[in-house]
Order: C-alpha cells, then sequence, then structure tokens
C-alpha cells in the first residue's frame, strides 16, 4: 500500500490529524539533520578536507540519494520500524500516541543539542514511539519483541564493529603508505577523506532516512483509521521531502556536532579520518543489508574511538567520550519514559 503526492496533498488540507501528524514527524526529521546528520561530515571537516558549508551540501546531495537508492533497493529498516510497536486497535488513540511520541523525541534531541552532545536521534526514535505503544496498548504487548531484538542486535554491532574496524582500517592504511611522505600523501587523502564523508552521507541517508519513513508512513495511515496496515511501498516524492528537511536541519545546527564528533574526540590526520568514515560506513551498510536499525551516531563515534586507539589509548579525549556515553544511555530508558508520560497525558487530554 501507498499514497501519491496529490492524494497525500489533497488528504493535508481536509485532515487536520494529518497535518499535525505531518509536522510533527517532520520537525523531528529536521532536529534530526541538525543532531545525526553531521556525524557523516564531522571527520572530513576537522581535518580541513572540505570546509562546512561544501561538506553540508555534499551531505544533502549524499543523504538523498542515500535514502533513494537504499529504499529501492532494501527497505527492510524502514519495515523493522515501522512493525517493531503495535499500534492497532482505535486510530484516534493511537494517531494521539504516537504525535506524543514525536513530540518527545523532539524535546530530547533539542535538549542534547544544546549541550553539544551528539545523542542518537535513531535511538531516541525507537525508545520515544515504545514507550508510547505501552501507554497505548497498556502494557509491553505495545512491543513486537521479534523485532525489537533487531535494534538490540544493532547497538551491538554499531559500537563493537565500527571500533574494531577503526582501529584495524586506520592500522591497515597506515602501513600501506608507511614508505610514503606526508606531505606528498596529503592531497590524496583529502579526496579520500571527501569520499570517505561522501559514503557516510549515503549510509546516514539510507539508515535514518527510512526510519523515519516508516513512521511517516505509519502516521499517514493512522490518520486516515488504517491502524492494521501491515506491507507498505514508500513514495518517490516521501524520499525527496525527507532527505529536503534532513539537509535543512544539517544546515541549521550541524557545527556544534561536527566540532564534538570531529574535533573533540580525537585528533587527527586525514588518513585517520578516510579510516574512521571508511570503518563506519561499511558498519552501516552491513547493518542495512540485513534490516538493522542501527544508530549512525553511535557507529561513527565508536569508529573515530577506534582509530585513537590505533595510535594510544590516550589520544582519546575519554571525558568527551563519557559524556557521550552518558547520553546514549539514558536515551532509552530517558526518551521512552518521556514517550510513554506525553502519550498517557495526550490520550487523557485530547
Amino acid at each position: 500500500m501507498t499514497i501519491s503526492l496529490s492524494e497525500f496533498i489533497g488528504q493535508l488540507i481536509s485532515n487536520p490529524p494529518l497535518l499535525i501528524t505531518v509536522i510533527l514527524t517532520l520537525g523531528v526529521i529536521l532536529v534530526n539533520g541538525w543532531t545525526d546528520a553531521p556525524n557523516a561530515i564531522a571527520t572530513c571537516v576537522s581535518t580541513r578536507s572540505m570546509g562546512p558549508k561544501k561538506a553540508i551540501v555534499m551531505a544533502a546531495v549524499f543523504n538523498f540519494l542515500g535514502v533513494f537508492v537504499m529504499t529501492l533497493l532494501n527497505a527492510t529498516v524502514a519495515e523493522t520500524i515501522y512493525n517493531m510497536v503495535d499500534f492497532g486497535g482505535d486510530p484516534k488513540n493511537s494517531l494521539i500516541a504516537l504525535c506524543a511520541a514525536l513530540f518527545a523525541i523532539v524535546i530530547w534531541a533539542t535538549a542534547a543539542w544544546a549541550f553539544g552532545i551528539p545523542t542518537s536521534e535513531s535511538h531516541a526514535l525507537i525508545a520515544g514511539v515504545s514507550g508510547a505503544a505501552i501507554a497505548l496498548q497498556g502494557g509491553f504487548s505495545g512491543i513486537n519483541g521479534h523485532e525489537w531484538i533487531k535494534v538490540i542486535y544493532g547497538l551491538f554491532l554499531s559500537t563493537i564493529l565500527g571500533f574494531v574496524l577503526g582501529f584495524f582500517a586506520v592500522r591497515f592504511i597506515g602501513a600501506l603508505f608507511k614508505r610514503v611522505d606526508k606531505r606528498k600523501s596529503r592531497p590524496f587523502f583529502q579526496y579520500a577523506q571527501i569520499t570517505g564523508g561522501a559514503f557516510m552521507a549515503f549510509m546516514h541517508g539510507a539508515q535514518d532516512g527510512q526510519k523515519f519513513m516508516g513512521v511517516f508512513m505509519l502516521g499517514i495511515f493512522l490518520a486516515n483509521g488504517q491502524s492494521n496496515v501491515t506491507n507498505f511501498q514508500i513514495p518517490i516524492w516521501l524520499m525527496v521531502l525527507c532527505s529536503a528537511v534532513m539537509a535543512l536541519g544539517t544546515s541549521i545546527g550541524g557545527y556544534r556536532i561536527i566540532k564534538t564528533v570531529g574535533m573533540g574526540m580525537v585528533k587527527m590526520d586525514t588518513y585517520q579520518g578516510f579510516g574512521a568514515d571508511l570503518a563506519a560506513a561499511i558498519s552501516l551498510f552491513m547493518a542495512s543489508v540485513f534490516g538493522l536499525p542501527v544508530s549512525t551516531t553511535h557507529t561513527k563515534t565508536t569508529a573515530i574511538m577506534g582509530v585513537g586507539a590505533s595510535k594510544r589509548v590516550s589520544s582519546v579525549n575519554w571525558s568527551v567520550v563519557q559524556e557521550m556515553a552518558a547520553a546514549w544511555i539514558l536515551t532509552f530508558p530517558g526518551c521512552g519514559v518521556v514517550g510513554f508520560l506525553m502519550a498517557y497525558i495526550f490520550m487523557r487530554i485530547f
């Protein structure tokens, strides 16, 4: 099942609940671009391979390509998010609970951005929607354990694989260019960094774009009184809209996160930044192929940690890592509780 652009616009005008849902969903996508998408280009900006403005434009283009290409080839990440929770039953209450979850996610992510902490927008989405589903169904029957377990797999994949690949990628690159003068190899790695940043932006769109489009489609169906749709197809106009809003968010607030991720944790040369991008992008690609909804923030930052640790453990600024780890740990219970409370309150008010 899908919806054409003309049908969507017509429903948007005549269906106020759908309009509210769309505004909130686009708000969450905007905040994702604001807080998550800058991770993709953080290293190529911090190593001065690209200026921030050009890097943001590049991220916008490759975010769209990632959304478009990977969704056409393999939309399992979107399907996992869509089927992870149960918003069945009364469509009105289901829609109210979903809107409450989206509102909670915006609050959580904005607070994290204010402190310059690259919290995981993906995990905020998963936690907020799960909390709202529990409130809606009155218990854990609102959670589809078979699909939710993929989130746990993705968490371990993004953390462990990102670090390990980052560690060994930079060691391999260093050994390969051991006898090459750094001044001569720098131009090559500057272009390699730009390529790596583009690859990361592509995979960010492939992962996060699909997550939010899955929620977007859920909102459309609920606003039309359809609470039991199990199969759907993501339309191209939604891919364009999602990537455009994500790019706008990156252009508004991306530099603060770029500074924390690309400059705060580890001081990197261009070849090390390329190693981090390559490791993170490969991890994200593997997760997307298997339909695992992983965090691009976790994957990129753990890859950078692996790069730093490959030099020496003291190369990593562990105080910054501790701040990020605390935000990651708090996201699931914190945003889940906020989503639950918001849904509980909203369903009684409206």
